[in-house]
């Protein structure tokens, strides 16, 4: 090669280079992709219309998305920073208002084939949403939990999406997405809202996705149901994004128990322990028994309980079985800082229960659930005394040790079956275990009772068997006042601080 052709394949060189410096830096904090501009949407016509499901994802750029969302009491709104370089950035106002992602992030309108729109509504962005890595220089394994909380007690929640992944923008369960919308041909157009375009830098071409939709009629749900179906599918996938899920680094803790029992001295060492604290009832309402059973001239009043763990240590149970027997012996295992087993203590046991909807092992004495007087003393007291533990609700995903992706996150994950030898039951940090009592004898029997005001009082713990750091957080106490007449009783639930939820 000459002097000079050297001369022009070195800048030609350069210029490459400077061209790639420039993309990587052009590059968006996020961009807004449609997985195919023409989208199929099954309707359901006897099952709640569609799921507005359009394949579009936000994507992140060379560098992670993180945010933190928080409250400091019930009292306190939540409040939510981005996290860049390990430090906190204001985000615009108004973009965290609950647990449920950024609010009002996009914007969605589908207009039908005559132009009319149909559907203009504003929509939250979840950043944990249901995602994969979109190319190949992407990290393998994303740190972020699965999903945005549900729980109205939830207190610290982080929100991420990894460097080069994406996270679907339209299934979301927050955002009201089952529409009924009649057979035929649309349009939809999806975008960024301005002040998060803003906020992230993202240019117009990267912001905004238009759509062809086609929405069909479908029988059924391919299982030979369709009254209902797709509700049942929408709480379906609801309950699954709510199963959060490993901190950076957190403590490991091994899935299965161990082969056999402790052998040795038992001991609780010194060192982190677990910290178990209730939230108050919610979903509390009032029902009646099951026509056709003795329970059928009965009112009760059913509610919805979380006890979760605070840390910095997982809760971790292991249930060996008694030789021929539907009983296991329980130990509860203990760690040190850096994750390492160094003690343990028995803890009580575990028990089959053969029943219906539960056929698994059950730890005993895990939480109790009494309603009481106006005077606070116990009146009625639910029969719910064993417990599966899962990690079923994130709680607090901020406090030290979290475990943002706890992998056993419902009843089917560690409750074993009934020729189960042995079981291990964990609850992670940062997660909590939610029961509904809706069942009689696991709701309060209120037949007998006059109105007025009454408390549901969660305790966890409360024979004091599991070693924690602190039982002084064990009880949440919630008000109710029940009013009407017999099997048209009512309940009233002042809120708790700004959380109005009954």
């Amino acid at each position: 090669m000459t002097g000079a052709a050297t001369l022009v394949a070195l800048a030609a060189g350069a210029a490459g280079a400077a061209t790639s410096s420039r993309q990587a830096a052009a590059q968006p904090q996020l961009k807004l992709v449609a997985g195919s501009t023409d989208v199929t949407l099954d309707r359901y016509p006897e099952g709640g219309g569609i799921v507005l499901d359009l394949g579009t994802h936000m994507v992140a750029g060379k560098n992670p998305i993180e945010v933190r969302a928080t409250r400091k009491s019930y009292k306190d709104p939540v409040v939510g920073v981005q996290i860049v370089n390990g430090k906190p950035k204001a985000l615009p106002a108004g973009s965290v208002t609950d647990f449920g992602g950024l609010a009002k992030f996009l914007h969605l309108t589908i207009t039908d084939a005559t132009g009319k729109k149909v559907y203009d509504k504003d929509r939250t962005f979840c950043l944990n949403g249901e995602g994969s890595r979109t190319r190949p220089d992407a990290p393998a394994t994303s740190p972020y939990p699965e999903g945005c909380s549900a729980n109205p007690f939830t207190l610290g929640a982080v929100w991420g999406l990894q460097a080069g992944w994406s996270s679907n923008t339209t299934s979301y369960y927050g955002n009201d997405e089952n529409v009924d919308l009649p057979e035929g041909k649309y349009t939809a157009k999806l975008t960024v809202n301005k002040v998060y375009k803003d906020f992230f830098k993202i240019g117009a071409y990267d912001s905004a996705v238009t759509l062809k939709v086609t929405v069909k009629n479908v029988e059924d749900c391919g299982h030979g149901v369709a009254e209902g179906c797709k509700q049942a599918f929408a709480k379906a996938q609801a309950k699954a994004l709510t199963k959060t899920g490993v901190a950076p680094k957190p403590a490991k803790i091994q899935a299965k128990p161990h082969a056999q029992r402790p052998v040795g001295k038992a001991s609780v060492p010194a060192g982190p322990k677990p910290d178990l604290r209730s939230v108050p009832a919610w979903g509390i309402q009032v029902t009646t028994g099951e026509e056709g059973t003795p329970e059928a001239d009965k009112d009760y009043l059913a509610f919805s309980a979380t006890v979760w763990n605070a840390g910095p240590s997982p809760l971790v149970l292991d249930g060996f079985r008694q030789q021929g027997k539907d009983l296991m012996d329980a130990y509860q295992y203990f760690y040190d800082a850096n994750g390492k087993e160094v003690g343990y203590q028995n803890t009580g046991t575990m028990e089959w229960d053969p029943r219906e909807g539960h056929t698994h092992w059950h730890f005993t004495d895990f939480a109790r659930y009494s309603l009481l007087s106006a005077k606070q003393t116990e009146v009625v007291r639910s029969q719910k005394e064993a417990f599966c533990l899962a990690a079923t609700d994130a709680i607090d995903y901020t406090v030290k040790n979290a475990n943002w992706h706890p992998s056993n996150t419902d009843l089917h994950t560690a409750c074993g079956n009934h020729g189960s030898l042995s079981v291990r039951e964990v609850l992670d940090v940062g997660s909590g275990d939610t029961y509904e009592q809706f069942r009689p004898g696991q709701s309060f029997d209120i037949t007998g009772l006059a109105n007025g005001t009454y408390y549901i009082q969660v305790q966890a713990n409360p024979e004091k068997r599991l070693i924690e750091s602190s039982t002084t957080n064990n009880v949440a106490l919630r008000k109710v006042i029940l009013g009407g007449t017999a099997h048209h009783r009512t309940v009233k639930v002042p809120p708790v601080g700004l959380i109005d939820v009954p």
